[in-house]
């Protein structure tokens, strides 16, 4: 069984470590214009210089959408599919040519709708292609769609709409995370509810895929449904064109045994605050 670290990490192939950050400020709101010289990055404690910045950074996204097709779920999201596909069309219209979507559904089988393509003929043939029912192998999902993203250029993101419940999975849930952990992948649930009765609501579901958004340097959608999903999506693509490059070599970092390498990423203005992953995999030194 893979181990799962108590931060969120991603692995560095390579000597720069990149690091993807969202910046808000004290009322939530996405903010647009820090500068270079706003942040401060540590890597194990050690001050860092910024090496690689870009504010609304255009790396190409590749966005895996996972859909709960679980009986438990699919009753409410059944009518909802042109939500997922407007999202879908709005990151292939983004200003990259090279950002693409694959889909997943996911019940007690993992199935691949539709691999990474900007074919979006063969996306809506992959989602009206969507078999519901059965059980809910959620964590076998993210660990298999963790393994697609591995490689892939740029950001790794992904969507998971569920109302997180798992029966059935091979995978636990510290694999699963681990296993996007190490894709370098954020994953950002829009949680379906499939109950309105607090009585009745799957709040051990609800807690671990926040805990996977908290983890990977994501964030929760708490949704139902109708105009409150269309609107977590929206709130999520405005997220992801707003999102800043930070990237630097390390330098001066102590030797350790230990491959994990904390990193943390202050803001000058006061009242902002920067979200990111909590570290990344080196290499041991010694």
């Amino acid at each position: 069984m893979l181990a799962c670290a108590q931060t969120p990490i991603f692995r560095a192939d390579v000597k720069l470590v990149r690091l993807i950050v969202t910046v808000k400020d004290a009322a939530g709101s996405l903010v647009s214009n820090v500068t270079k010289d706003d942040f401060t990055v540590l890597d194990n404690g050690v001050q860092q210089e910024v090496a690689v910045f870009e504010r609304d950074t255009d790396l190409p996204l590749s966005v895996s959408i996972l859909i709960d097709a679980s009986g438990s779920t699919w009753t409410q999201f059944a009518n909802e599919e042109q939500d997922v596909l407007r999202f879908v069309h709005a990151v292939i219209a983004e200003r990259n040519p090279r950002n693409t979507v694959a889909l997943y559904s996911f019940n007690e089988q993992v199935t691949l709708l539709s691999s990474f393509t900007r074919n979006m003929t063969r996306l809506e043939h992959g989602l009206h292609g969507l078999k519901a029912g059965g059980t809910t192998s959620l964590y076998d999902a993210i660990w298999l769609v963790s393994k697609d993203l591995e490689g892939r250029e740029g950001r790794h993101i992904i969507v998971v709409v569920s109302d997180g419940e798992d029966v059935g999975s091979v995978r636990d849930f510290h694999e699963a995370v681990d296993a996007a952990q190490l894709a370098d992948a954020t994953i950002y649930p829009v949680v379906i509810i499939p109950f309105k009765s607090d009585v009745l609501r799957l709040i051990g579901g609800e807690h671990a895929l926040t805990t996977m958004a908290l983890r990977t340097g994501g964030r929760v959608f708490p949704s139902t449904t109708g105009a409150e999903l269309e609107a977590a999506f929206t709130d999520l693509l405005r997220e992801l064109r707003t999102q800043y490059l930070v990237g630097y070599y390390p330098k001066n970092v102590p030797p350790t045994t230990n491959r994990f390498h904390t990193t943390t990423v202050k803001l000058a203005r006061p009242g902002l605050r920067a979200i990111t992953r909590s570290g990344y995999y080196g290499t041991t030194d010694r």
